[in-house]
């Protein structure tokens, strides 16, 4: 379960005691903006809040979620959320549940800084984009013409890697790679490290047939951005992404950076990248400890993730990352043309999947009209989604990698009752477009349980 934890060196939590704590809630409702102080609880990583507000002083979706994300919380384990809503017909709206980190009653702040994993690919595919526009490279060029050592490169193309149709093995499901992630998880890794691990298996399928979850695909963009801006990725993006839409907290870090700036809560994961091989979720064993809070998660903040280049290395706040995928979705980083093309490109996860559920050019669709990413990497887990229809946005981080009851993106398990207070069960869907298989697949496409990130195993920046 790489894409979730690079966690040696880490230490358990001893004991965690119930705690109680007062965090203050951010509402907004019909623009005028409120303050309402949320009390909340967390024990083993749940919390439950009550406002002193009454329920018309906030969105009606607000009164609904104030009681059930606690008990989602508590039913997985999470000890601690951020959730911002922008909602022009239903009301704007921010909250923050339960503690930065176990043991402790510091709670959640709405600036937090976290770990955004695999939506760190939609910035990857909008500069791919963004060259296209510029006549720079085709999205039908071989992915050859630039890295020549790709197994079968000349029959891959540009397109195919972002849409994850490519074939290529992902370098995160390799047992050994998930190895030293556990034994030296300070690692700075190197791109060419990583495509050396993916270079040595087969191909999983002929490029352009199968959906097929890879982060070695994104690595391989993140190159071709680097050798056609003649800059480090994380310069193009901060000039061709992060200044323009004014994104002041967001950064994709150096190679050997593993700090996040503050404030930042500590990120949690359960279980070794090795043992979490095969499925995030805790044995069923030890699944009463996980939610008893006496199995306490692995404290992963501080563990290097150069290991996801341009595939999830990226951090950002709530606020910045309702700004940037709201111009993801609308277009405020293409033009008007090369926009339609990326929502175009979307298709379903399989040959006779439903509609309005599906993986294009780096964007995920969860739901007829609404679109975004999530991600998942060791320690937190986060999701951000915009709807072209109503023009809500969605952005939910969370300090746990994924539930220990199924294995799930922990951001994840929160949104689905989001977009059911917000549109109803209809929008809640059935897969999770960009989530990462079993180790042993070499893919990392999702179980039938959640929207879209890392879910089950393999160290795959979801």
């Amino acid at each position: 379960m790489v894409d979730q934890e690079d966690t040696v060196g880490s230490t358990r939590t001893k004991t965690l005691a119930t705690i109680a704590l007062v965090g203050m809630v951010s509402l907004a409702a019909c623009g005028n903006s409120t303050n309402a102080s949320s009390s909340s609880s967390a024990a083993t990583g749940s919390a439950s809040g009550q406002s002193p507000t009454s329920s018309a002083s906030i969105p009606a979706y607000a009164a609904t979620l104030q009681k059930e994300i606690p008990a989602l919380m508590k039913a997985n384990a999470i000890p601690g959320v951020v959730i911002l809503i922008r909602s022009k017909d239903q009301g704007d709206w921010s909250s923050t549940f339960g503690i930065r980190e176990l043991g402790k009653t510091e709670p959640m702040l709405l600036e937090d800084t976290f770990r955004i994993g695999s939506n760190t690919k939609t910035m990857t595919s909008t500069v791919i984009l963004q060259l296209v526009q510029e006549g720079k490279l085709k999205l039908d060029d071989p992915i050859s013409k630039y890295r020549p050592d790709v197994p079968n490169g000349a029959n891959i193309t540009i397109a195919e890697l972002s849409e994850m149709r490519s074939g290529l093995y992902s370098y995160t499901s390799s047992k050994e790679f998930n190895a030293t992630l556990d034994n030296e998880p300070q690692k700075a890794w190197t791109p060419d490290e990583l495509l050396a691990i993916a270079f040595a298996e087969p191909p999983l399928s002929p490029p352009g047939q199968v959906y097929n979850y890879s982060n070695t695909n994104i690595v391989l963009l993140g190159l071709v951005i680097e050798q056609l801006t003649g800059m480090p990725a994380a310069e193009a993006f901060q000039k061709r992404i992060f200044e323009p839409l004014g994104l002041k907290h967001t950064s994709m870090p150096a190679p050997t950076d593993s700090s996040l700036p503050n404030p930042h809560p500590q990120g949690y994961q359960f279980g070794t990248n090795v043992e979490d091989l095969d499925s995030y979720a805790v044995p069923p064993a030890k699944l009463p400890a996980a939610l008893n809070g006496s199995l306490l998660p692995i404290n992963n903040t501080d563990a290097n993730p150069s290991w996801a280049f341009t595939a999830g290395a990226a951090i950002s706040t709530p606020d910045d990352l309702a700004t940037y995928v709201t111009a993801l979705v609308e277009g405020g980083l293409l033009d008007e043309a090369t926009q339609k093309l990326r929502l175009d490109s979307i298709k379903p996860l399989t040959e006779n999947g439903p509609k309005g559920l599906g993986y294009g050019l780096g964007i995920v669709e969860f739901a007829p009209t609404i679109y975004g990413h999530d991600g998942q990497l060791p320690g937190y887990s986060t999701f951000m989604s915009h709807d072209t229809g109503k023009g809500n946005t969605i952005v939910i981080g969370t300090n746990l990698s994924a539930s220990p009851v199924n294995g799930n993106n922990a951001a994840l398990e929160l949104a689905k009752s989001v977009l059911v207070a917000l549109y109803g069960a209809s929008a809640v869907p059935g897969a999770d477009p960009a989530g990462a298989a079993p180790a042993g697949s070499g893919a990392a496409s999702a179980p039938a349980s959640a929207p879209a990130g890392a879910s089950s195993a393999s160290a795959s920046a979801g």
